[in-house]
């Protein structure tokens, strides 16, 4: 007869399995005591994930606003190989801050996905523009763009006067047809939608900014606007190769000396034309403009002195 079925040995183990039996079932209370709390914190983190989807998602904005470890590092080493900087990763979360903020008070939305929108806002305040506070933006959209960079720029205590140079004719304008949509937060393109999101920089009205409405290429709206030298300059309007090359030559014109030039959607495959006219501008030879990097999508220069004639 095997050992552990003789009947004296199974009364020896009784207690033994009793124990065992015991041990058995308070682990598993123990189990059913984690899981329990497991799908109550789980519960918890759906609740609050729907909130932050609401604030954060590509619903009504076109893309979304939840950044990656990953993307953020490469944002801030990006940032910090342009400028120069140690205090990349403050700027970058100053500016994705700002970017969460003012889209949720403003109206409407900024162009762009978030590591092109926070590294512009990040890295042209750490590029310390000179003296002059004239900021110039071709291409403004809603506005919210221009507000944040406002916003971005007077953390490094720059007050800046602002000028806006966009058509505002109620929709998004670019050469290529094909590409034009209803915008996805159905928010028309208008001067004052622009004017409503610039009052979120404290900006008094009619002081601090002004909006020349037309396109960047129009004679009249140049001399409207070329009355002054620009500190910092964002081209982000035609993205055609001819349109670009145009606004940059006449960036040449306006930029103060040692002034930032960003050129927005550089490298981007959905606009060639914006890389192959910088590139081609640059190529050309006796730019004042000299290319100090990319962050994301987005080509970063700095004016030399004007040659005087």
């Amino acid at each position: 007869m095997p050992l552990l079925t003789h009947p004296l040995a199974r009364r020896a183990l009784r207690p033994l399995a009793a124990l065992v039996d015991q041990r058995v079932r308070s682990q598993t209370r123990a189990t059913r005591t984690e899981i329990g709390a497991l799908r109550t914190e789980l519960d918890a983190l759906k609740k609050q994930s729907t909130a932050v989807g609401m604030l954060l998602d590509r619903t009504g904005r076109g893309a979304h606003r939840m950044p990656s470890e990953g993307q953020i590092s490469t944002l801030v080493a990006q940032v910090a190989e342009v400028s120069g900087s140690s205090h990349a990763r403050r700027a970058v979360t100053s500016a994705f801050r700002t970017v969460v903020a003012l889209e949720a008070l403003g109206v409407g939305r900024m162009a762009g996905g978030t590591s092109n929108v926070c590294g512009k806002l990040a890295t042209i305040p750490l590029l310390a523009p000179p003296a002059s506070p004239d900021v110039l933006e071709i291409g403004t959209l809603y506005g919210l763009f221009a507000t944040s960079l406002t916003r971005m720029l007077h953390r490094e205590g720059i007050e800046a006067r602002l000028t806006i140079v966009d058509p505002l004719i109620g929709s998004q304008l670019q050469p290529d047809a094909a590409r034009e949509a209803a915008d996805p937060t159905g928010t028309p393109v208008r001067e004052d939608v622009v004017r409503a999101n610039l009052a979120l920089a404290s900006a008094p009205a009619n002081s601090n900014y002004r909006i020349q409405k037309g396109f960047s290429q129009d004679a009249d709206v140049r001399k409207a606007v070329s009355d002054r030298r620009y500190g910092v300059v964002v081209v982000d309007g035609d993205h055609s190769r001819e349109g670009v090359l145009a606004d940059l030559q006449w960036v040449e014109e306006i930029v103060a000396d040692g002034g930032v030039v960003v050129l927005d959607d550089y490298g981007d495959t959905a606009w060639p034309g914006v890389g192959e006219a910088l590139d081609e501008h640059l190529a050309s030879g006796g730019s004042r403009l000299e290319l100090l990097g990319r962050v994301a999508t987005s080509a970063f220069l700095r004016a030399r002195p004007a040659v005087s004639r």
